[in-house]
């Protein structure tokens, strides 16, 4: 990775749902890591069909989430991943979630470190799906 400001790998925009909101009519805090977790797991599918099976998967080992302004409903929110960090057997992806008709809105943003484990725990190397896609 260079020293440049990380690259969009993923984008994706998703709709709010009624059951995402709290007592306040605002998306949750959770609702916030699913968003990113869904557009995560719509980029390793798109990738590789062989990025998570029976012997090997990624785990969240960190994650920070910079909630910048709550989300209401209705809504559309767009996710954006950016490569941050490649390591050997981990990836850095920072996310921002923004506004669907306006990307000057931003709710909230931060990163998620994915490690690749066997069903044992043991780390493995990245798959090499996802490290070109980084690197590239």
């Amino acid at each position: 990775m260079s020293d440049a400001a990380p690259r969009v790998v993923h984008r994706l925009v998703l709709e709010v749902r009624w059951r995402d909101l709290d007592a306040f009519g605002h998306a949750n805090n959770a609702s916030y890591h699913g968003y990113v977790e869904e557009a995560r797991v719509r980029w390793f599918r798109a990738l590789s069909t062989d990025w998570a099976n029976e012997t090997s998967a990624p785990i969240l080992a960190a994650a920070t989430m910079n909630f910048r302004r709550p989300v209401g409903w209705p809504a559309s929110v767009v996710v954006e991943l950016f490569a941050e960090r490649l390591g050997g057997k981990s990836v850095t992806l920072a996310h921002r979630i923004t506004d669907a008709t306006d990307p000057g809105i931003v709710y909230a943003d931060g990163t998620h470190v994915l490690v690749w484990v066997d069903r044992d725990g043991t780390t493995l190397p990245l798959p090499d799906a996802v490290r070109e896609a980084c690197a590239g």
